[in-house]
């Protein structure tokens, strides 16, 4: 499909003024709505205003290209418009838009706005081809330029086409991939800029764009054995194990857009490393310095960790908060969650999901850092970090006596994991190449489980000795300063959200509920305080990502969204992917937050007799309404100081460049 057929001329206006973004989006779906192709025109405005609520659709250089696929639209179509004095669309350069164009997709399966997305792009990577639209009189002349352009990109396409058949026999001096998140414009912009440079320097290059359509002009395995290197420009996890032995330069997707002629040199000059699979592991993608840093290489393992565990900690976590939700026959006492057989149905699956959390987020970090063999060696090692095991429990099997490191714990073990298991695999690469095949299947998930076991059992005392003093430290508190122990125990249930501060201090709150410990309402001042305290980081973690989307990514805020009904449920493990993620601007605000939180619901006399349930118990509070602006307040702070703490993220990797 040819753009200009999507493109009437009633639907251009040439000249037009705009006095802010809304403004122009409402006079854009205008010009759409001319051609007889949208049913419901304030249907597809707001489809439009929600596409860009999920990051800005322009592209900098005065381009924007707002569009929606919604079953407002009957029939796809485009829109365009020019601005000579411009208008502020948040363009991530900072410059005004003076170029643009709307997109209108029916929701079919056919992508449709996505292919002519892609095309426009790339056309639009020409500055002469912007500047003869913005200097057209007329609507005419707008898609005259448009035609030519065209006609003579698809020219250029059959040629590309043609000659990409010679050189698949002839071979490519260098291959690469781009990949962006979205896989929509900056995928396929950088593709082009690299084979535009390509070209003019005289360099055969083949690029496989791996976009939301799927990847396209995928690489052969003849195409990467004769390749002199290869260039990855991805801002997403790009398999690598194709291209063992081959020179391997990676960098953001943005490089490929605005840097193409050094990326290509870094091949050409020999300055890429090689990568290497060893063992069979998939390794990293060699890269320069800038972005594999230490710390980035860290911070990869450790989110393979936890996009694999968040699954267990949403669905486990909300399935836990349905079972307090339904029993209300069980509150204020001690079976409540599971009272009845609906909540014990629905309190015994979230458990087990639940429980998977922190093996799953050791396992993956592990075997992010060794592959699979780290796999085994990471979920047991999460095991021993959630049930506390040491070497005394060897000689008593007295389970009653252990106590859980939490996910503090299961981040230590994901990291030694893997890096034991590698440290394995490169001793075994002195092995005779005979037992090669014993390696993966024997060797190593033998030697890495009783490595990271030994491993575990000896420094889970430490977090043993953790919670005693903190329980120790908590009873010597005492009760004389109400207000200044419900800040205490407030900002505890933020300290590692599940692991021995947590529990330390939710033990304490629930065991001041107990009727022979003699605190009466005290107790349940204290418990009220635990349970507020414990409900802010998720709920930090919410308001964040909703009110200052810049900071986090599209996944982040995605994710960010389930933390409301995390937080309400007093859930604090929803904020834990964050704070695992960013633990050094996460953690504290929280701890601020839950702190306050904590305190405030104790100045004000909240008492809560039910050890759990959060917002869902709210009827069971005293002092209930005092209780909530504790949280807000809390909760409020805790996400200012986190949100103007955390820097802006770049567009390519906040998402919100397009």
């Amino acid at each position: 499909m040819k753009i200009s057929s999507l493109l009437k001329p009633e639907a251009i206006a040439i000249g037009a003024a705009a006095s802010s973004k809304d403004d122009a989006i409402s006079k854009l779906v205008d010009l759409m709505t001319t051609q007889g192709n949208v049913a419901d025109r304030d249907a597809y405005e707001a489809a439009v205003h929600a596409r860009e609520d999920e990051g800005t659709t322009a592209l900098g250089e005065g381009i924007a290209i707002p569009h929606a696929k919604t079953s407002a639209v009957t029939a796809p179509g485009l829109a365009a418009m020019t601005l000579p004095a411009g208008v502020d669309y948040d363009a991530p350069d900072g410059q005004p838009t003076t170029l643009m164009f709307l997109i209108a997709a029916p929701d079919t399966k056919a992508d449709v706005h996505l292919e002519v997305l892609s095309r426009l792009s790339t056309l639009l990577m020409d500055p002469e081809f912007c500047a003869s639209l913005r200097d057209a009189k007329d609507p005419a002349e707008f898609l005259a330029a448009i035609d030519a352009a065209e006609a003579a990109k698809l020219a250029a396409d059959d040629e590309k086409a043609a000659a990409a058949a010679e050189r698949d026999a002839a071979g490519y001096d260098i291959v690469a991939i781009t990949a962006c998140p979205t896989g929509i414009a900056h995928t396929y912009m950088a593709a082009e800029g690299l084979e535009m440079k390509a070209k003019e320097m005289g360099v055969r290059i083949k690029v496989e764009t791996q976009g939301s359509g799927g990847a396209k002009n995928v690489l052969s395995a003849e195409d990467i054995a004769g390749a002199k290197g290869v260039i990855i420009a991805a801002d997403k996890n790009v398999d690598l194990s194709r291209f063992d032995g081959k020179p391997l330069y990676s960098c953001p997707v943005s490089r490929g857009i605005n840097e193409p002629e050094a990326l290509i040199n870094e091949i050409l000059e020999g300055k890429a490393p090689v990568h290497h699979v060893a063992g069979g592991a998939k390794a990293q993608a060699a890269s320069s310095s800038d972005n594999e840093s230490t710390w980035h290489k860290i911070y990869k393992h450790l989110m393979n960790g936890v996009s694999h565990m968040l699954p267990f900690v949403i669905g486990g976590g909300i399935l836990t908060a349905i079972a307090f939700l339904v029993d209300q026959p069980g509150l204020g006492t001690s079976a409540y969650g599971s009272s009845i057989p609906a909540a014990a149905l629905f309190k015994t699956i979230g458990g087990e999901a639940f429980g998977l959390m922190l093996p799953i987020l050791a396992g993956y970090i592990a075997s992010s850092i060794a592959d699979r063999p780290g796999l085994a060696p990471g979920f047991v090692g999460g095991l021993f970090a959630k049930a506390g095991y040491d070497f005394a429990y060897l000689g008593t099997l007295d389970s009653t006596t252990l106590v859980s490191g939490g996910f503090i714990a299961a981040l230590f073990a994901g990291f030694a994991a893997g890096y034991i298991t590698l440290g394995i695999e490169r001793a075994c690469d002195r092995l005779p190449a005979s037992l090669e095949g014993i390696k993966p299947m024997l060797i190593y998930p033998v030697l890495g489980t009783l490595a990271i076991g030994v491993v575990m059992l000896a420094l889970n005392p430490l977090f043993a000795l953790i919670n005693t003093a903190l329980n120790g430290f908590l009873a010597g508190l005492g009760t004389s300063n109400i207000v200044v122990l419900g800040l205490v125990l407030g900002g505890m249930m933020s300290v590692d959200m599940g692991g021995p501060f947590n529990k330390a201090a939710y033990v304490f709150g629930t065991a001041a509920l107990d009727p022979s410990s003699g605190l009466g309402t005290t107790g349940q001042i204290i418990m009220a305080s635990v349970m507020v305290g414990g409900m802010v980081p998720p709920l930090v973690i919410a308001l964040s990502t909703t009110f200052f989307k810049n900071r986090w990514t599209k996944a982040d805020r995605n994710a960010g969204l389930v933390n409301y009904i995390m937080g309400l449920s007093f859930i604090s493990e929803g904020a834990i992917p964050f704070a695992a993620a960013d633990p050094g601007h996460v953690l504290p605000s929280c701890i601020i937050g839950s702190a306050i939180a904590g305190g405030l619901s104790a100045a004000f006399g909240c008492t809560s007799p039910a050890p759990h349930g959060g917002a869902w118990v709210t009827a069971v509070i005293g002092n209930p309404l005092m209780w909530l602006v504790a949280c807000l307040v809390g909760s409020v702070i805790g996400c200012v100081i986190l949100s103007f703490w955390k820097k802006p993220l770049p567009a390519s990797e906040s998402g919100l460049e397009k």
